[in-house]
């Protein structure tokens, strides 16, 4: 049994070791058929003046390189981004009490838009989702059977939230997902390096970025 006060991530090589031993930490690799899903970059998860934000500009960046080659091979794209009614009425009372962080997250504003570096193309999909998973009360399983989709790339933020959510909800339709470990953030490096341990151990595999890269090139 890991050690449960030994340090959460990729660094420690011996909680790795113990994790793969028990049968932790499988690769499901890449399929033929990948779409791109980028995890709310808008304003009000990247702005340092927003209550959620934080410095995201490295998956920004990562992303945007990722997009680059996505949008050269003509593969499905979709955002996501979370926005509810000015009063809040569709987002749930206990939601609200135990995240009133959310009432940035309103329709129509420009926190809720995505980020300008990412130039999102009228042909890829905006999803509004109302929780951390991209696929909770949305139409994206749907949309990414219509593609016929077997492999889902996911980048944005925030690493142990909607990633994590999205990464877990990707595995239990049995989709192939890839996370990019420089395409996703979060607010908090320790909470980031515990989620992408347990993202890669249990639901998805964390590859770096030019790994991504070089798959999508070569299809």
């Amino acid at each position: 049994m890991a050690d449960a006060h030994a340090a959460h991530g990729f660094h420690n090589e011996e909680l790795v070791k113990q994790y793969e031993k028990v049968g932790f930490g499988g690769k499901v690799g890449f399929g033929e058929r990948p779409a791109v899903l980028v995890i709310d970059l808008a304003k009000a998860w990247t702005d340092s003046e927003s209550p959620l934000g934080s410095d995201l500009s490295g998956p920004i960046a990562e992303t945007a390189r990722i997009l680059k080659e996505a949008r050269a091979k003509g593969l499905p794209i979709f955002f996501t981004t979370m926005a509810f009614e000015p009063d809040f009425s569709d987002l749930g009372d206990n939601v609200l009490r135990k995240k009133p962080v959310s009432s940035v997250q309103v329709k129509g504003t420009e926190w809720v838009e995505i980020v300008p570096e990412l130039d999102r193309q009228p042909d890829e999909v905006l999803i509004n989702k109302p929780r951390a998973s991209s696929f909770y009360a949305t139409n994206l399983h749907g949309l990414l059977q219509g593609k016929n989709v077997d492999t889902l790339i996911i980048t944005g933020c925030s690493t142990s939230g909607c990633v994590r959510a999205t990464s877990q909800t990707s595995h239990d339709h049995n989709i192939r997902t890839i996370v990019p470990r420089q395409a996703v953030g979060d607010r908090s490096k320790t909470a980031h390096d515990a989620a992408l341990f347990d993202i890669n151990a249990r639901m998805a595999d964390v590859v770096d970025v030019e790994e991504v890269l070089d798959y999508i090139k070569a299809l």
